[in-house]
């Protein structure tokens, strides 16, 4: 019998569904954004630890609403240093807000930007570090945080893969000038489609409050800028003063219940992600797969199967084998590998792919394999036998 390992579980449960048919169940229940999406982003901030959230439709709107935020302050643009792996969205919101993205290499041990490489580059023209953490790791140094400090450079943190990662026993997504997070159906927790951005800055979070939707002043918290838009433009209907070009990118309420019905858990779900991963690695062949990651503060999001070697016939025959045993995988791990191989990139900066040895072995000899909280540990052992079986 093969293994029949999905890459995701159904994480919204009967108890969630519950909470949405309750609501339902009223005699006049809004669903627009209201009570309960502010609810949810007072709840998500507390338990993150930041002052500040905004909740939206998709993880990639909180990408693109960051950078948009950010071209506020840089009119002129200006360039953010990017990893080549990683999710579409984050790379071209920095293309799509006009800003020049330059690529780093990532560091084999947690699949994030070096950091050394970063330093390497920053230059008088770099506005911001976007570092993605990737599939659960933490990818923060303390030497980073102090470099971006000394040079007054913006970091944003993409934790979309990463809730409940810690650097240092803080959460990630404390660090930034923003971060972003995704609910989506594969990630630590679900709203069915959605996203939080997160900030301890006042003026920022009044901004992505308007940047959500449509760049209403209205959709701003606080009546001093409220106040100051309406004396300035008094010929203007106070509730349909618009400030910026922006987005309409709201939630909903039945995705804000079921987001705060999923937080009561999530801790909870963390634990048994990471449990898994460290049974994962201890059963690999560490001659066939590296089991050297950096644990410290993950959160892990998936079973990561990356190859000792960049070894062609063996990863086709790993592959087969995968698919024989009807064992879900992706191949280049996170969004699909190496985004520098990627069309959509190589319309706008030609071939320059061959720099980055790290993430082209990801992309050629790297693979995640499903881990979700329901995952057995019989079926762990058994999957890794599968795997160091592969000749």
């Amino acid at each position: 019998m093969p293994l029949n390992l999905s890459l995701m579980q159904n994480n919204i449960t009967r108890d969630d569904l519950d909470a949405v048919i309750k609501h339902l169940q009223q005699d006049d229940p809004i669903l627009t954004q209201s009570k309960n999406v502010q609810a949810f982003e007072e709840e998500w901030s507390e338990w993150l630890g930041v002052k500040y959230s905004v909740f939206v439709n998709s993880g990639s709107s909180a990408n693109q609403l960051t950078l948009a935020a950010l071209r506020l302050h840089y009119p002129q643009g200006g360039e953010i240093i990017v990893p080549p792996l990683g999710w579409v969205s984050d790379i071209a919101a920095v293309i799509q807000a006009g800003f020049t993205p330059v690529f780093v290499d990532i560091d084999p041990q947690h699949l994030g930007m070096d950091t050394k490489k970063i330093i390497s580059v920053l230059n008088e023209n770099t506005r911001a570090v976007l570092l993605i953490h990737v599939q659960g790791f933490n990818a923060l140094t303390t030497a980073l945080l102090d470099e971006l400090k000394r040079r007054d450079i913006f970091l944003i943190e993409d934790v979309c893969e990463s809730h409940g990662a810690t650097h240092k026993g803080l959460k990630l997504g404390n660090f930034g000038w923003a971060s972003n997070f995704s609910f989506y159906y594969a990630h630590h927790m679900s709203t069915i489609e959605g996203g939080m951005l997160c900030t301890n800055y006042f003026d920022l979070y009044q901004t992505f409050r308007m940047l959500r939707s449509h760049g209403m002043v209205r959709e701003s918290s606080s009546d001093t800028l409220k106040n100051t838009y309406e004396k300035q433009y008094r010929d203007l209907n106070p509730d349909f003063i618009f400030a910026f070009p922006a987005y309409n990118v709201r939630n909903n309420e039945i995705g804000a219940i079921m987001g705060r019905n999923q937080l009561k858990r999530l801790d909870e779900n963390i634990q048994l992600r990471n449990r898994n991963f460290k049974l994962f690695l201890d059963h690999l062949d560490v001659s066939k797969y590296r089991t050297d990651f950096s644990l410290e503060g993950s959160s892990n999001y998936a079973l990561n199967l990356i190859l000792q070697h960049a070894d062609i016939p063996f990863t086709e025959r790993l592959m087969k084998r995968m698919s024989d045993e009807k064992i879900e995988f992706r191949r280049g791990s996170a969004g699909g590998g190496n985004q520098l191989r990627q069309p959509y990139l190589i319309k706008i900066m030609g071939d320059t792919n061959q720099n980055f040895p790290e993430v082209d072995h990801i992309h050629f000899h790297g693979f995640y394999i499903g881990n979700f909280p329901s995952l057995e540990e019989g079926k762990i052992i058994k999957l890794c036998n599968i795997l160091n079986s592969v000749e």
